[in-house]
């Protein structure tokens, strides 16, 4: 196969090595050191303490890329375990390891439908990654669009370095749309198909950031897989319009231009430095030929659904939270204590958001709420303060859809402390939590083996 010379770096020169030099480097186990703590069993240590000693043994140049070990904030992890004890039960303990130990953490490959990234695929396969959805038959983009992005692959130089920033989305011909797909509602057996190429691993494998390089697209995202799930809960059709309510730093706004080609993707976010990484992240991964596809707006995302109001088919709203991950790591004394009070204003905030959306999507049109903490307070209890005031919004359950066909891979946990009183268990009998009450959201929770989370997700309808 032909290389393209932009597209593969300095790599093309060397005939024994087709590889770009960040996955040769992998390809040959160079910085292919297995490091977790957290293990399924004394059996895996063994298979990967061979490996490491093995490898540094034979590789004497072998390139170690450890970060320096991070320190947690004893006054966030204190508050944590107050409450989450009470809210997790025995759960918290084994959540809490994992919190604890980056070192253990698991990511996520993404691969970007709009390069080829066969190569990447390769290495992925030659280290042991295996994908985590099964994949439905590839994407294809409408007709001219398609003449428009297959130039920009020649070129490489996709780029949307210039979005549209006024509503003249709001004036798409509807006629236009492209057929919407029936959503299935059935449970199903196993986990559910989709164009998503996520690629994840048993242990966890660190796999090479890509730099941002102007005019070229990245082949990869790296992410916590577990934020692909309110991506999938949304179910995105082509020629829909989903509003991205609050974007930044753009992984979600990226993985929904994997599954579908919307009419219309709008990725809103207020603030000016976390927009300019939104901007960033889309012009790395998305063509030029998107660019009319896709815009980024600044509005406050609390009046959004008033100056739109029933203009969008899908919303996401990945709500501002008290994310457990960098939090517990966050530096002590004023800022930590700021946190803390944040932390008890944040549910009005994402209160006010959750209606805004509700606002902007249409009679029929899906809303769906996530956030990356085990709050309670920012969870379930939100969804359920906007189900009181807005009684155009119906839960969906998510359980048998998702939480039940990709168990193996996430631990759930559906309860929280308004549905079980009075006990320590986090894993309620199935009888013993209601249809409604499962269907208020589910929770993913990292765990050994499993480090995925913490994910949030919540999947509203508006009735026509």
């Amino acid at each position: 196969m032909v290389k393209n010379r932009e597209f593969l770096g300095s790599s093309w020169r060397n005939q024994m090595f087709p590889y770009p030099a960040y996955l040769r480097r992998i390809l040959h186990d160079r910085s292919g050191i297995l490091t977790p703590r957290v293990l399924c069993s004394s059996a895996d240590r063994d298979v990967v303490r061979k490996h490491n000693k093995t490898k540094q043994a034979s590789s004497p140049q072998v390139i170690r890329t450890s970060k320096k070990e991070r320190s947690s904030c004893q006054l966030i992890l204190e508050h944590f375990d107050h409450q989450y004890s009470e809210e997790l039960g025995d759960l918290w303990a084994s959540v809490r390891s994992v919190l604890l130990d980056p070192p253990s953490w698991q990511y996520g490959v993404l691969l970007n439908r709009f390069t080829v990234a066969t190569d990447v695929k390769r290495v992925l396969l030659s280290k042991g990654f295996s994908t985590l959805l099964p994949q439905k038959e590839a994407l294809t983009l409408p007709g001219a669009l398609r003449t428009v992005f297959d130039a920009d692959c020649q070129t490489a130089k996709g780029s949307l370095s210039k979005f549209p920033s006024d509503n003249s989305h709001l004036r798409l011909d509807n006629g236009s749309r492209a057929p919407i797909q029936q959503a299935q509602s059935e449970a199903r057996s196993g986990p559910p198909s989709s164009p998503l190429q996520c690629y994840i691993h048993h242990f966890p494998l660190r796999f090479p950031s890509q730099a941002h390089r102007p005019g070229q697209l990245k082949q990869y995202y790296l992410l916590n897989a577990a934020s692909l799930l309110p991506v999938l809960a949304l179910q995105v059709q082509d020629g829909e319009k989903v509003l991205d309510l609050c974007a930044a730093p753009g992984g979600k706004a990226f993985a929904i231009m994997q599954c579908a080609t919307p009419a219309f993707l709008c990725c809103n976010e207020p603030d000016r430095h976390r927009r300019d990484r939104l901007t960033k992240t889309l012009e790395s991964f998305l063509p030029r030929s998107l660019s009319s596809r896709v815009a980024v707006s600044a509005q406050d995302g609390r009046s959004f659904g008033q100056s739109e109001a029933e203009i969008y088919d899908k919303v996401l709203v990945d709500a501002p939270c008290s994310n457990d991950r960098s939090w517990l790591f966050s530096s002590a004394g004023q800022q930590v204590e700021q946190r803390l009070k944040e932390r008890g204003r944040l549910p009005r905030l994402q209160v006010q958001l959750l209606r805004s959306a509700l606002s902007a999507v249409r009679p029929g049109g899906i809303v769906v709420y996530s956030t990356c903490t085990m709050s309670s307070s920012e969870n379930f209890a939100v969804v359920e303060a906007v189900l009181k005031d807005c009684p155009e919004a119906e839960p969906e359950d998510l359980w048998e859809e998702i939480a039940l066909p990709l168990s193996s891979y996430f631990t759930f946990s559906p309860a929280h402390r308004g549905l079980v009183p009075n006990t320590r268990s986090a894993r309620p009998e199935r009888g013993r939590v209601s249809s409604y009450d499962r269907r208020l959201g589910i929770l993913v929770v990292p765990q050994p083996c499993k480090t995925w989370g913490p994910m949030f997700l919540s999947r509203l309808r508006k009735r026509k």
